[in-house]
């Protein structure tokens, strides 16, 4: 999953360390040189007598200025690098991640990932490498692993909240309320909330409300009858709203625990069909509004993301078809951009294919 992304993260971890590495062979080669010059002179001066001593003692003071002044004109940058070089360290200067920033950007856009998101995490890369030292020991490439961590973490894990918890904590029923766009697999998601409710010991009822879709009811209810759950649905044309509500007042009158409520598949640019979002969330006042897109869609999700939130805010998102989503651009944008964590991941059509969203296990996996 995601391995479109990995390798692009791989790619500049290399680069920064083949820049970095070549820098530093050039300045050990300058220290040889620097100390057979010394070993050189040295030599010498144990031939000379106790005037040619005074002599070169005033020498060595004009050859240090020199050498002095040489380092300056190279900048401090240079002069910390030599440095950090003779004590055994070496130091990552700008000039080392210049270009691998710059491909790791195009990268993060070629792989949908917003361009917000992609500027905060090469500024975070060039304030946790640029001036960092590290030792001759170390690696280059781990310094750069743990700085993309960082980087990536910041992004991914905004809003974070433990889903199982929340349901736990709140009073019963729980009321959640599905939304998205046409055809994301809204309804199968749903249907895998059942499941997933179910493995850890809370009852759910369905309650359909998107009454706009001929078929919609009985899509519905063929998860339903495969699940064992009780449906609730109006005729077609219905209040959406007045259905999730019905829902509300089964699962009140039957100790059932959850409501999960399907809503009728939308494009952001519908005001009709979003204006009866935010009756559903006046009526109902749901307990947790999730929206539902594809990890395929990439930026054009971050950009719904951040519509359906302004017409009825959302608390959390599930991205459909991840494993088929080689990219990652949705998982990686849509937190920083909404403020919202993305919950689960749909991984299957099986029931069971529901997998939580880790942000530091994609992470981990993103970067080794």
């Amino acid at each position: 999953m995601f391995d479109g992304l990995k390798d692009k993260l791989d790619s500049f971890r290399s680069d920064v360390e083949e820049s970095a590495d070549a820098e530093a062979d050039v300045e050990a080669e300058a220290e040889v040189e620097a100390e057979a010059d010394v070993d050189a002179d040295s030599d010498v001066e144990a031939d000379t007598d106790a005037d040619s001593d005074v002599e070169a003692d005033t020498d060595a003071e004009s050859s240090t200025e020199s050498a002095s002044s040489d380092a300056d004109e190279d900048g401090p940058g240079r002069l910390q690098r030599a440095k950090a070089f003779a004590t055994g360290k070496v130091v990552l200067e700008e000039e080392d991640l210049e270009d691998p920033l710059w491909n790791l950007e195009m990268a993060l856009l070629e792989s949908d990932v917003e361009m917000g998101v992609a500027e905060a995490i090469l500024d975070d890369l060039r304030s946790n490498l640029i001036g960092e030292t590290k030792s001759q020991m170390a690696s280059t490439g781990d310094l750069v692993a743990d700085a993309l961590r960082d980087a990536l973490l910041d992004v991914i894990s905004v809003g974070q909240f433990d889903f199982e918890e929340r349901i736990a904590e709140a009073e019963k029923p729980v009321t959640i309320v599905f939304t998205g766009v046409n055809g994301v697999g809204k309804t199968t998601t749903i249907a895998k909330m059942a499941r997933y409710l179910e493995d850890r010991g809370y009852s759910s009822v369905l309650a359909n409300g998107d009454t706009y879709r001929a078929g919609a009811n009985e899509q519905i209810r063929e998860h339903a009858e495969a699940l064992g759950k009780r449906l609730i649905a109006h005729e077609q044309g219905g209040d959406p709203a007045a259905v999730i509500y019905d829902g509300v007042e089964y699962a009140e009158a039957n100790d059932v625990d959850v409501v999960l409520g399907d809503t009728a598949g939308r494009l952001h640019t519908s005001s009709d069909l979003m204006a009866q979002l935010e009756k559903i969330d006046r009526v109902v006042d749901p307990d947790l509004t999730i929206f539902v897109d594809e990890a395929v869609a990439g930026q054009d999700a971050v950009e719904r993301a951040k519509q359906f939130d302004d017409a009825a805010e959302i608390d959390g998102a599930v991205l459909t078809k991840a494993d088929a989503d080689s990219q990652g651009g949705a998982a990686i944008s849509v937190a920083y951009v909404t403020g919202k964590p993305v919950l689960f991941l749909g991984t299957g059509q099986g029931y069971d294919d529901l997998d939580r969203f880790d942000p530091e296990e994609l992470v981990a996996d993103l970067v080794g």
